[in-house]
């Protein structure tokens, strides 16, 4: 078990970013060393005016943080913690600090997939995505999305209606609801899935935290699909990182044709193109046997 200290000197870390280091090397540096603490001490730089207990007054001030955070009842998991999801472990932008409303799976969303698309589709666009969301989340797999309007909302609320589990993937602090119209959204979401976010409980949105969102998105799902995008849509980025990720990507075949960056996708290794649920289903399973051979293998490997 992480101990308090340690807790409380990742975040004080990332809100002191000592010598000017940026999250991404924090999570690089706390990942190599193991220790929030050591990172701390490496890069503080003390003056003679500095009282000696200076930084173990400073961690305990960052872990009095997260008691309050804890007592509001939300989740606050460090890349140090058994309870940081493992899939993030993998991603090119691990997120050093994950906040999450509702309850973590017992699985850990193992068979979790991300259906994604326009904030404004068209009724064909949301009849597909409430068919998939439905149809996967009836067959135990857990749909996961932005919580953003049009085709994340759809999504969310198929699966809610199917009682399948479903997680949001936010772009603002956990504290906040965007877009504020899906306020009972996101609590019901919250009540019987999860809603998860890397920014502090209070971040409002930006342009740059929704493309950090769609990358961790990607790499928390073993599977995107995307349902309907505009030319400059930000669901390619999740596409992309998907790929790099080595997680499947699957579009329809609307998104092929109105876009120029999903053509220009579809010759890459895991990138399919789907006409309906069953197809989808073939790919997850074809995804999941690779997945479980790969296992296999390290396991011999290991032994």
């Amino acid at each position: 078990m992480t101990s308090r200290t340690e807790r409380g000197a990742l975040v004080a870390l990332l809100e002191d970013r000592p010598s000017g280091v940026t999250w991404r090397q924090i999570a690089d540096d706390v990942g190599d060393e193991g220790s929030a603490v050591q990172v701390y001490r490496r890069l503080f730089s003390p003056d003679l005016f500095t009282p000696s207990d200076s930084l173990g007054s400073r961690f305990e001030k960052a872990a009095q943080q997260i008691d309050g955070w804890q007592a509001e009842g939300l989740g606050v998991h460090t890349l140090l913690d058994a309870t940081y999801p493992r899939q993030l472990r993998d991603v090119l932008h691990m997120p050093p600090i994950v906040f999450t409303r509702g309850t973590l799976a017992d699985d850990g969303d193992r068979r979790a997939v991300a259906i994604v698309g326009s904030r404004r589709p068209s009724r064909n666009g949301v009849a597909i995505a409430s068919r998939l969301a439905a149809g996967l989340g009836e067959r135990g797999f857990t749909i996961v999305s932005g919580g953003a309007a049009g085709i994340d909302s759809a999504a969310h609320s198929a699966a809610l209606a199917a009682d399948a589990r479903t997680v949001a993937v936010v772009g603002t602090g956990i504290r906040r609801c965007y877009p504020p119209e899906n306020r009972d959204l996101f609590d019901r979401v919250a009540a019987s899935g999860m809603i998860l976010s890397q920014f502090w409980p209070d971040a409002p949105p930006s342009k740059h935290t929704f493309p950090m969102r769609n990358a961790v998105m990607s790499g928390y799902v073993t599977a995107t699909v995307v349902v309907e995008a505009s030319e400059h849509s930000g669901t390619r980025i999740q596409a992309r990182n998907a790929v790099e990720h080595g997680r499947p990507v699957l579009f329809t075949e609307h998104v092929v044709r109105a876009t120029a960056w999903a053509r220009g996708m579809v010759d890459q290794p895991g990138v399919h193109v789907v006409t309906g649920l069953t197809e989808v289903l073939d790919v997850l399973a074809q995804s999941e046997d690779s997945t479980s051979a790969l296992h296999r293998l390290l396991g011999t490997v290991s032994r």
